[in-house]
C-alpha cells in the first residue's frame, strides 16, 4: 500500500443528540439541550479543540416517530451564525434542500454566513427525499428523483451566478468622493431557465471564499454524476473499502467530462464509531445501544425505507422476497441499494438489520479500540477509498469527546491528521481553490 503524501480531512457530523437513533434514551446523551445553544457550543468547541476542518449540520423538513424517535431540529444557518460567534477556525456546513428553497435566498443566506464566520461556510446541496416535505410546502408530490437533480444542477447554476455578480474589488468604500461600489463591478445575472429566474444582482457582496464551499451528498448515478459537475466536497455512505474504493474511483473518473480535476473534490463517508478501551467494552456498549431500539420502531423504519410493509413476517427471519425497493423509491436510492446488498451477504433477519439501520442510518458504524479505528480510517485513505471522514458519533455529546481525546492524538502521531490549523477558511481547511468569478459557468458550460 502506497502511503499518501496529503492528510486526512475530518468533518463532525451533528445530528440531534447522536446518530444512533436510540441515543437519545441512553443516559448519557444530552437530550434535555436538544433545543439549547449550549449544547452546539460546547460540540462545535469540541470539534475546534480536535482540529476538525468543519461541523456539519443536516436538515430535515418534516416530523417523523414523535413518540420514539428525537425529532425536529433547530433550522441549521441560524444555528451556525450563532456558533460562528463561539468558533473561531472550525468551517460551518448545513444541508439547504434545492426542492424547498428560492436560489435568491440561499445565495443570500450563505454569503452572509460566509462574511459573519470569516470565510468558513460550506453548502450540503440536497433535493430532499419524500413526500411529507412536499405537504409542509403546498405540494401534492415530492418530485421524481432524477428531475429533481435537473432542477439542483439549475438551482445551483442560480446561486454561484448570484454570488458572482458583485466583481471581488466591486466595493469602493471611497468617503471622500462618496463613492459606495463601483456599479460597473455589479452586474445583474437576468437568468430565466427552465425552473428558476432572477434578475439580481445579490445584495450581499462576494462571499470571502468566493463561493462558500460546495457539498454534496448523493451516491447514485444522477448523484455521482451532480457531485463531479460541481461537488467539491462528497459525502456518502460506504460500507466496505472495496465499494468506497469503486465509488471513489467512479467519481473521480467523471471529473474531466466537467473541465475539473482530482484536486477539487474530497469525498468522506460517513463513519460512526462506538469505542472502547477494549474490544469486549465497545461491543458492550453497541449491545446497550441496539437493545435500546424497539422491535416495532425497526420494522416500521424499515418498511417505509423498503416501500414494503414487513409487519406481518416473522421479525427473527431473514427480508422475504419483495418488489424492487430501488425502483419502487423515489428517495434515497442509493442507500436502499447499499442496505439491501448488506441484507442478502450478512444474511441479516429482518430485527437486526432493522436495528442496523437505525444505528447509523446506512452509513459505516464501527466498533473497537481507538488504535482499530486509527487502523481503519489509514487502510481506508491510502488505499484510496477516501480522502477523509465525516465522523457521526453515535451518541452526544461524550461520543465526540472520545474521539478527539483518544483517536485524534493517535491520527496526529501517525502523521495523519493536522496538530494546528494553518488556515483560517474552510476552503483553506480542505486545501481547496478559491473560485474566480464565473468559475462555476465554465465548468456548466464544459458539460
Amino acid at each position: 500500500m502506497t502511503k499518501r503524501d496529503e492528510q486526512l480531512h475530518l468533518g463532525a457530523f451533528i445530528y440531534y443528540t447522536g446518530h444512533h437513533s436510540a441515543g437519545w434514551r441512553h443516559p448519557d446523551s444530552g437530550v434535555e439541550q436538544m433545543f439549547d445553544i449550549q449544547l452546539y457550543k460546547k460540540l462545535a468547541q469540541t470539534a475546534e479543540r480536535g482540529k476538525f476542518d468543519m461541523i456539519f449540520f443536516a436538515d430535515l423538513l418534516y416530523v417523523y416517530g414523535v413518540e420514539q424517535a428525537a425529532s425536529g431540529m433547530l433550522e441549521p444557518l441560524t444555528l451556525l451564525s450563532a456558533l460562528s460567534q463561539a468558533t473561531e477556525r472550525i468551517g460551518l456546513t448545513a444541508t439547504v434542500s434545492t426542492t424547498y428553497s428560492e436560489p435568491y435566498n440561499v445565495a443570500r443566506k450563505f454569503a452572509s454566513l460566509d462574511f459573519i464566520s470569516g470565510g468558513r461556510a460550506g453548502w450540503n446541496i440536497v433535493t430532499s427525499q419524500q413526500d411529507i416535505e412536499a405537504h409542509n410546502y403546498g405540494k401534492d408530490k415530492h418530485p421524481e428523483h432524477g428531475l429533481r437533480y435537473e432542477m439542483a444542477r439549475e438551482f445551483v447554476d442560480v446561486v454561484t451566478q448570484l454570488w458572482d455578480s458583485w466583481a471581488d474589488d466591486a466595493l469602493v468604500l471611497n468617503r471622500e468622493s462618496g463613492q459606495f461600489a463601483d456599479p460597473a463591478k455589479i452586474t445583474p445575472i437576468d437568468f430565466k431557465g427552465q425552473w428558476y429566474a432572477s434578475k439580481g444582482p445579490l445584495n450581499v457582496p462576494r462571499p470571502p471564499q468566493g463561493y462558500p464551499v460546495l457539498i454534496q451528498a448523493g451516491s447514485s448515478g444522477p448523484g455521482q454524476d451532480f457531485a463531479a459537475s460541481i461537488g467539491e466536497v462528497v459525502f456518502t455512505a460506504q460500507q466496505s473499502l472495496a465499494a468506497a474504493q469503486a465509488f471513489y474511483s467512479e467519481v473521480h473518473a467523471k471529473l474531466a467530462k466537467y473541465g475539473r480535476t482530482d484536486q477539487e473534490i474530497r469525498i468522506m463517508p460517513g463513519l460512526s464509531p462506538i469505542l472502547g478501551d477494549t474490544v469486549e467494552e465497545a461491543q458492550r456498549k453497541y449491545q446497550e445501544l441496539q437493545a435500546l431500539i424497539p422491535p416495532d420502531a425497526a420494522v416500521r423504519m424499515l418498511s417505509g425505507f423498503l416501500s414494503f410493509d414487513l409487519s406481518s413476517y416473522p421479525v427473527d427471519e431473514e427480508l422475504p422476497e419483495i418488489p424492487d425497493p430501488v425502483e419502487a423509491s423515489n428517495g434515497m436510492k442509493s442507500r436502499i441499494q447499499l442496505i439491501m446488498d448488506v441484507a442478502r451477504k450478512e444474511k441479516l433477519s429482518i430485527l437486526e438489520l432493522g436495528r442496523r439501520m437505525l444505528a447509523a442510518r446506512g452509513h459505516m458504524q464501527f466498533v473497537g479500540t481507538p488504535e482499530q479505528l486509527a487502523d481503519l480510517m489509514e487502510q481506508w485513505f491510502h488505499s484510496y477509498g477516501c480522502d477523509g471522514f465525516n465522523i457521526m458519533p453515535p451518541v452526544l455529546p461524550d461520543d465526540l469527546t472520545d474521539f478527539v481525546d483518544k483517536v485524534i492524538p493517535i491520527l496526529k502521531a501517525r502523521g495523519l491528521f493536522r496538530n494546528e490549523y494553518t488556515g483560517s477558511t474552510l476552503r483553506e481547511h480542505l486545501e481547496l481553490a478559491r473560485p474566480s468569478v464565473g468559475h462555476f459557468k465554465q465548468t456548466v458550460a464544459t458539460s
